[in-house]
Protein backbone atom coordinates (compact mmCIF):
# COMPACT_ATOMS: atom_id res chain seq x y z
CA UNK A 1 0.00 0.00 0.00
CA UNK A 2 0.96 3.83 -0.46
CA UNK A 3 1.20 4.94 2.60
CA UNK A 4 2.76 8.13 1.79
CA UNK A 5 0.24 9.20 -1.56
CA UNK A 6 -2.61 7.90 0.89
CA UNK A 7 -2.14 10.24 3.18
CA UNK A 8 -1.46 13.54 1.03
CA UNK A 9 -4.79 12.58 -0.67
CA UNK A 10 -6.34 11.91 2.64
CA UNK A 11 -5.00 15.73 3.70
CA UNK A 12 -5.99 17.40 0.54
CA UNK A 13 -8.92 19.77 0.87
CA UNK A 14 -11.33 19.46 -2.40
CA UNK A 15 -11.93 22.66 -3.74
CA UNK A 16 -15.35 21.42 -4.90
CA UNK A 17 -18.03 18.55 -5.19
CA UNK A 18 -16.85 17.29 -8.38
CA UNK A 19 -13.40 16.83 -6.10
CA UNK A 20 -14.79 15.51 -3.28
CA UNK A 21 -15.90 12.50 -5.48
CA UNK A 22 -12.24 12.10 -7.35
CA UNK A 23 -10.79 12.46 -4.08
CA UNK A 24 -12.96 9.13 -3.19
CA UNK A 25 -12.34 7.57 -6.21
CA UNK A 26 -8.79 7.81 -5.65
CA UNK A 27 -8.41 6.88 -2.23
CA UNK A 28 -10.91 3.40 -3.03
CA UNK A 29 -8.50 2.85 -6.23
CA UNK A 30 -5.06 2.82 -3.34
CA UNK A 31 -6.87 0.64 -1.64
CA UNK A 32 -8.18 -1.74 -4.16
CA UNK A 33 -4.99 -1.94 -5.89
CA UNK A 34 -1.56 -2.85 -4.51
CA UNK A 35 0.65 -1.37 -7.52
CA UNK A 36 -1.15 2.20 -8.21
CA UNK A 37 2.25 3.66 -8.93
CA UNK A 38 3.62 2.18 -11.91
CA UNK A 39 1.96 1.28 -15.53
CA UNK A 40 2.40 -2.38 -14.85
CA UNK A 41 -1.32 -1.53 -13.26
CA UNK A 42 -3.09 -1.93 -16.55
CA UNK A 43 -6.37 -0.74 -15.00
CA UNK A 44 -4.98 2.58 -13.81
CA UNK A 45 -2.38 4.28 -12.34
CA UNK A 46 -0.85 7.35 -10.81
CA UNK A 47 0.13 10.38 -12.96
CA UNK A 48 1.65 13.91 -11.66
CA UNK A 49 1.09 17.29 -13.82
CA UNK A 50 2.19 20.68 -13.37
CA UNK A 51 -0.29 23.88 -13.81
CA UNK A 52 2.92 26.21 -14.67
CA UNK A 53 1.73 29.93 -14.48
CA UNK A 54 3.96 32.84 -15.41
CA UNK A 55 4.17 35.39 -13.14
CA UNK A 56 1.51 37.60 -14.02
CA UNK A 57 -1.31 35.00 -13.24
CA UNK A 58 -2.35 35.31 -16.49
CA UNK A 59 -1.11 32.80 -18.73
CA UNK A 60 -0.48 28.63 -18.48
CA UNK A 61 2.36 26.41 -19.55
CA UNK A 62 0.66 23.66 -22.10
CA UNK A 63 2.13 21.17 -24.49
CA UNK A 64 0.07 19.81 -27.77
CA UNK A 65 -0.02 15.94 -26.69
CA UNK A 66 0.91 13.43 -29.73
CA UNK A 67 -1.68 10.70 -28.49
CA UNK A 68 -4.18 13.37 -27.04
CA UNK A 69 -4.22 15.64 -30.33
CA UNK A 70 -4.76 18.44 -28.26
CA UNK A 71 -2.85 20.74 -25.76
CA UNK A 72 -2.66 19.72 -22.49
CA UNK A 73 -0.48 21.15 -19.11
CA UNK A 74 3.15 19.37 -18.54
CA UNK A 75 2.54 16.02 -16.77
CA UNK A 76 3.40 12.38 -16.55
CA UNK A 77 3.73 8.46 -15.34
CA UNK A 78 4.85 8.24 -11.58
CA UNK A 79 6.75 4.96 -13.03
CA UNK A 80 7.38 3.73 -9.38
CA UNK A 81 7.94 7.04 -7.53
CA UNK A 82 5.68 8.23 -4.52
CA UNK A 83 7.21 11.78 -4.63
CA UNK A 84 4.75 12.84 -7.06
CA UNK A 85 5.90 16.84 -6.52
CA UNK A 86 8.61 15.73 -7.77
CA UNK A 87 7.67 13.70 -10.55
CA UNK A 88 5.98 16.97 -11.89
CA UNK A 89 8.86 19.32 -11.61
CA UNK A 90 10.92 16.88 -13.51
CA UNK A 91 8.21 15.93 -16.17
CA UNK A 92 8.36 19.97 -17.17
CA UNK A 93 11.71 20.14 -17.15
CA UNK A 94 11.94 17.11 -19.74
CA UNK A 95 8.64 18.28 -21.72
CA UNK A 96 9.21 22.14 -21.90
CA UNK A 97 13.07 22.61 -21.03
CA UNK A 98 11.71 25.26 -18.22
CA UNK A 99 13.29 25.44 -14.02
CA UNK A 100 9.70 26.17 -12.40
CA UNK A 101 9.39 27.74 -8.72
CA UNK A 102 7.30 25.92 -6.32
CA UNK A 103 4.36 27.86 -5.26
CA UNK A 104 2.36 25.06 -3.40
CA UNK A 105 4.62 22.04 -2.03
CA UNK A 106 1.07 20.23 -1.22
CA UNK A 107 -1.64 18.88 -4.05
CA UNK A 108 -3.51 21.57 -5.91
CA UNK A 109 -5.67 19.36 -7.52
CA UNK A 110 -6.85 16.51 -8.86
CA UNK A 111 -8.39 14.38 -11.70
CA UNK A 112 -9.31 10.90 -12.52
CA UNK A 113 -9.68 10.64 -16.76
CA UNK A 114 -9.67 8.11 -19.16
CA UNK A 115 -7.44 7.31 -21.26
CA UNK A 116 -8.14 5.74 -24.82
CA UNK A 117 -6.70 2.70 -26.11
CA UNK A 118 -3.28 3.85 -28.12
CA UNK A 119 0.05 3.18 -29.68
CA UNK A 120 3.46 3.90 -28.02
CA UNK A 121 6.52 2.99 -28.92
CA UNK A 122 5.24 0.73 -31.25
CA UNK A 123 3.39 -1.64 -28.89
CA UNK A 124 -0.43 -1.15 -27.81
CA UNK A 125 -1.83 -0.08 -24.87
CA UNK A 126 -5.09 -0.86 -23.87
CA UNK A 127 -7.74 2.10 -22.13
CA UNK A 128 -7.19 2.86 -18.68
CA UNK A 129 -7.68 5.32 -16.07
CA UNK A 130 -4.52 8.36 -15.21
CA UNK A 131 -4.97 9.35 -11.53
CA UNK A 132 -3.54 12.55 -11.38
CA UNK A 133 -2.39 15.16 -8.87
CA UNK A 134 -1.63 18.30 -9.66
CA UNK A 135 0.71 20.82 -8.39
CA UNK A 136 1.40 24.63 -8.41
CA UNK A 137 4.85 25.71 -10.59
CA UNK A 138 5.56 29.56 -11.36
CA UNK A 139 8.50 29.78 -14.56
CA UNK A 140 9.05 32.69 -16.80
CA UNK A 141 7.78 33.70 -20.23
CA UNK A 142 10.73 34.97 -20.87
CA UNK A 143 12.92 31.79 -21.02
CA UNK A 144 13.26 29.81 -24.24
CA UNK A 145 10.93 27.19 -24.38
CA UNK A 146 12.00 23.63 -26.09
CA UNK A 147 9.61 20.61 -26.62
CA UNK A 148 10.27 16.48 -26.82
CA UNK A 149 8.61 15.43 -30.82
CA UNK A 150 8.53 11.57 -29.34
CA UNK A 151 6.01 13.44 -27.41
CA UNK A 152 4.55 16.44 -27.93
CA UNK A 153 4.46 18.75 -31.51
CA UNK A 154 5.00 22.10 -29.46
CA UNK A 155 4.67 23.78 -26.27
CA UNK A 156 3.48 27.60 -25.48
CA UNK A 157 2.11 29.97 -23.20
CA UNK A 158 -1.70 30.13 -22.88
CA UNK A 159 -4.09 32.43 -21.14
CA UNK A 160 -6.63 31.06 -18.98
CA UNK A 161 -9.61 32.15 -20.93
CA UNK A 162 -7.48 29.93 -23.95
CA UNK A 163 -7.06 27.02 -21.36
CA UNK A 164 -10.93 26.20 -21.51
CA UNK A 165 -11.31 26.11 -25.26
CA UNK A 166 -11.57 23.65 -27.80
CA UNK A 167 -7.84 23.35 -28.65
CA UNK A 168 -7.13 21.73 -24.57
CA UNK A 169 -7.77 18.00 -24.25
CA UNK A 170 -11.48 17.43 -23.53
CA UNK A 171 -11.51 15.91 -20.65
CA UNK A 172 -8.59 18.51 -19.45
CA UNK A 173 -11.14 21.58 -19.73
CA UNK A 174 -12.61 21.41 -16.81
CA UNK A 175 -10.01 20.54 -14.47
CA UNK A 176 -8.30 23.89 -16.20
CA UNK A 177 -11.45 25.63 -15.11
CA UNK A 178 -11.71 24.35 -11.47
CA UNK A 179 -7.91 25.23 -11.31
CA UNK A 180 -8.27 28.88 -12.59
CA UNK A 181 -11.19 29.40 -10.77
CA UNK A 182 -9.23 27.88 -7.22
CA UNK A 183 -6.36 30.75 -8.28
CA UNK A 184 -9.06 33.23 -8.67
CA UNK A 185 -10.57 32.37 -5.27
CA UNK A 186 -9.68 34.95 -2.23
CA UNK A 187 -7.33 32.05 -0.47
CA UNK A 188 -4.99 32.28 -3.28
CA UNK A 189 -5.29 35.80 -4.75
CA UNK A 190 -1.82 36.52 -2.61
CA UNK A 191 0.34 33.99 -4.46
Amino acid sequence: MNLRLRDEIEEYVPFDEAEEKIKKYLLRWIESFDDVLTRENEFGHFTSSAFVINKDRTKMLVVYHNIFGAWVFPGGHADGEEDLLSVAIREVKEETNLKTKVLEKDIFAISASPIIGHVKRGKYVPAHTHLDVVYLLEASENDELAFRSDESKGVKWMTFEEAVGDDVVDFIRPVHRRIIEKLKSEKYSNL
